[in-house]
């Protein structure tokens, strides 16, 4: 949305007709949305093919390791891609605001939208940490130990 204020003192605000004519800035912001959006999709895709309790590529686990690293990268980047891209738009927000020569009718601020935004990169954030966490002990070929189960001392003396 573009206002303009008269002379006379009435200000006239004007939606824009096509995604063209938005500035720059505004069109750079929705193409890392997207392409968060799309990369998180994505990550979604890659990282259900590698769980462990999927049948794909279930004869090696270390591919499935793999995969599943791969997903929490596209996770990465994609939290990256969303919270430039807010962070960017959240910046230009506030720098109008406190411009001297803009008159306070037109000033905007902070919408749920931002802080949505913000909300959803650091989730995308932490969870592609989680699966490149989880998975990069799996890719470098450890093993992970698993605690020793005791078994009854007794068979036959079970409670219930």
């Amino acid at each position: 949305m573009s206002c303009v204020s008269q002379s006379t003192g009435h200000m006239q605000c004007k939606a824009f007709d096509s995604l063209l004519q938005q500035p720059m800035e505004l069109q750079i912001t929705r193409a890392l949305m997207i392409s968060s959006i799309l990369l998180s999709g994505t990550a979604v895709l890659v990282a259900m093919v590698g769980l462990k309790c999927t049948t794909c590529l279930s004869e090696d686990q270390q591919q499935k390791a793999r995969v599943s690293l791969v997903g929490g990268i596209l996770f990465l980047i994609a939290g990256f891609c969303a919270l430039v891209a807010s962070s960017w738009y959240g910046q230009r927000i506030t720098a109008r605001f406190y411009q001297q020569y803009i008159t306070s009718d037109v000033r905007f601020e902070f919408g749920k939208a931002l802080f949505i935004a913000w909300g959803a990169a650091a989730l995308s954030l932490l969870g592609g940490c989680c699966l490149c966490c989880k998975c990069s002990g799996a890719c470098s070929g450890q093993s992970t130990r698993h605690p020793k189960l005791n078994s009854p001392a007794r068979p036959g003396m079970d409670y219930v």
